[in-house]
C-alpha cells in the first residue's frame, strides 16, 4: 500500500497535476478562440454527448445549478444551446446543443492537441491500460470503452 510519503506516489501525483494543469490551460485557450469561457466550453462539450437537465449538468461539473443556468442562458443567447421539454417528463427542461453548438463543440475537441498528441504516441494496449487505471482510481468499472 502506498503512503503519502512514498516518493513514487508523490511523483505520480505531481505528474497528474501537471497533466491536468496543461489540459485546463489548453482548454481555456481553445474556448477563448471561440469567444467562450472555459465553463461555457465544458457545458457545451458535455451537452454534445446528450441533452440533459441543468441539475444533471451541475452534478457532472460539480457546481451549483444556478451557475449552470447562467452559463446555459449565455450559450442560448449565442444560438449554441436551446432548452426543450424532456420527452420522459414534460415538466423538466433539457439543455441541448443546436447544430451550431454541436459544430462548435467538435471544433473545440479538434483544437485540444495536448491530450490527443501524447496519447497517439502510446499503443492501443498502453492507452487501454491507462484508461483502466484511471477508471480504477476514480472507482469506476473497467467495463465498456
Amino acid at each position: 500500500m502506498a503512503t503519502r510519503t512514498d516518493p513514487l506516489t508523490f511523483e505520480v501525483v505531481e505528474l497528474i497535476g501537471t497533466v491536468v494543469a496543461r489540459y485546463y490551460d489548453e482548454y481555456e485557450d481553445a474556448a477563448a478562440e471561440h469567444a467562450l469561457t472555459g465553463a461555457q466550453a465544458r457545458v457545451l462539450s458535455l451537452l454534445s454527448h446528450e441533452p440533459m437537465p441543468m441539475r444533471r449538468i451541475a452534478q457532472k461539473l460539480k457546481c451549483e445549478p444556478s451557475n449552470i443556468t447562467g452559463i446555459v442562458d449565455r450559450l442560448e443567447s449565442r444560438g449554441l444551446v436551446e432548452r426543450r421539454p424532456d420527452p420522459a417528463d414534460r415538466r423538466v427542461k433539457l439543455a441541448a446543443p443546436t447544430e451550431e453548438g454541436r459544430a462548435t463543440a467538435a471544433r473545440l475537441r479538434d483544437a485540444l492537441g495536448f491530450a490527443r498528441e501524447p496519447l497517439a504516441g502510446l499503443s492501443t494496449e498502453e492507452r487501454t491500460t491507462l484508461r483502466d487505471l484511471l477508471r480504477r482510481m476514480l472507482g469506476e468499472s473497467g467495463a465498456g470503452g
